[in-house]
């Protein structure tokens, strides 16, 4: 992780920046707003201590709610997503993929493996989300949708990425 802190210091930058510069602008009739900031989270390798991936995440968040003048909500999803991302790495991975503490990436986890971590990620981050900011059950079915469209957005935009960087 030492040795790679300035391909995620700049993974981090960028990856802020188009959340608060390009994709913040999008929202198709209110329902689809895409987050693709999460992918730092979800690349960073297997093997990072836990207070470190929590530290980092809430940072994440921290760094895109001040941009976007919300109260800590992208924190505390960002924040659950790294508390819950050990676990999802269990489920969909191998344990040989995460005792070499490799990057969960499409490379290294195959197109499948990959499409179910995302999934999960994306889902528990923007079910989290979306309610926080509703902050009431009233419009239960609406959220549910907005949810369920942002994260089908994110998911795409997720591994068009992934196939840009690792087109090999």
């Amino acid at each position: 992780m030492i040795k790679d802190f300035g391909k995620y210091a700049i993974m981090f930058v960028s990856l802020v920046l188009i959340q608060v510069l390009i994709l913040n602008n999008i929202q198709f009739s209110g329902f689809v707003n895409p987050y693709i900031y999460v992918l730092f989270i979800l690349l960073l390798p297997f093997n990072i201590p836990g207070y470190i991936l929590l530290g980092l995440s809430f940072l994440l968040g921290l760094s895109v709610d001040i941009f976007n003048s919300t109260p800590g909500i992208h924190s505390g999803a960002t924040v659950l997503l790294g508390f819950l991302r050990p676990g999802i790495g269990n489920l969909i991975s191998s344990r040989e993929i995460i005792e070499k503490g490799n990057t969960p990436n499409l490379k290294q986890l195959g197109f499948a493996s990959f499409l179910k971590y995302t999934i999960f990620a994306v889902l528990v981050h923007h079910l989290f989300l979306f309610y926080a900011e509703a902050f009431s059950f009233g419009g239960f079915f609406h959220t549910l949708l907005r949810t369920i469209l942002s994260s089908i957005f994110s998911i795409v935009l997720i591994l068009a990425s992934q196939f840009i960087v690792f087109k090999n």
